[in-house]
């Protein structure tokens, strides 16, 4: 019952309104053919009058089919009007609805607004940024330990000291730069056993072969 008392909304008059202008645009419709279809009756009795002869019914008729005529056009006005105001309401109801979704959204964010804590956020993003710099760093000494476990450099200069030993030994003097030796040194033979065996062409070749030079 207290529904019946009720007061419309913006958006249910809309939808009234809409209704109502598309039963008035039918009844428009509806009409126009009913004119036409007296037109083409009218149309139909003005040449059995010719035909007949009788002027003075042909002038009378022809004066209704002007005013029917003129009627007709009325119609086309008032149908471009309804369809006008059609168009009109659609705008406002979406202008409406627009406005309903506006105001839920301003909602939300006074709300958002309310609950957030400028302060508390900023807070947050610097810590954010320590921790980010942190991690960055335990990273990096991690790669640079990680370097420092598989660094052949040792290896390297171990090498380059038995290359500088074996030439020094079979009496070659070096001079210039030097191709790296490859980390193998432990076959070569030591400066106690070249002292007791004399080093043929053979072997110095096969040695310094051994070592990568040529």
């Amino acid at each position: 019952m207290s529904s019946l008392f009720r007061k419309k909304t913006t958006e249910e008059l809309i939808r009234d309104q809409g209704r109502e202008m598309r039963s008035t645009q039918r009844n428009i419709s509806r009409d126009r053919g009913a004119l036409e279809k007296q037109e083409k009756q009218l149309e139909a009795e003005i040449k059995k009058m010719a035909k007949s002869g009788n002027k003075d019914a042909c002038k009378i008729l022809a004066k209704q089919l002007v005013q029917l005529r003129k009627q007709k056009t009325r119609t086309y006005a008032v149908s471009s009007k309804v369809f006008s105001m059609s168009a009109q309401t659609k705008v406002m109801n979406s202008q409406v609805k627009m406005a309903g979704a506006m105001a839920s959204t301003t909602k939300t964010m006074q709300s958002v607004n309310k609950k957030m804590d400028p302060q508390k956020t900023l807070k947050t993003m610097k810590e954010f940024q320590q921790e980010n710099m942190k991690m960055d760093m335990n990273e990096e000494m991690i790669n640079d330990t990680l370097d420092d476990i598989f660094d052949e450099s040792g290896d390297e200069e171990e090498s380059q000291d038995i290359v500088n030993q074996v030439l020094d030994e079979i009496g070659i003097e070096i001079s210039g730069k030097m191709v790296k030796a490859p980390a193998a040194g432990k076959n070569l033979p030591s400066a106690s056993q070249s002292k007791k065996a004399t080093l043929s062409d053979e072997d110095i070749e096969r040695q310094l072969k051994a070592l990568g030079i040529d």
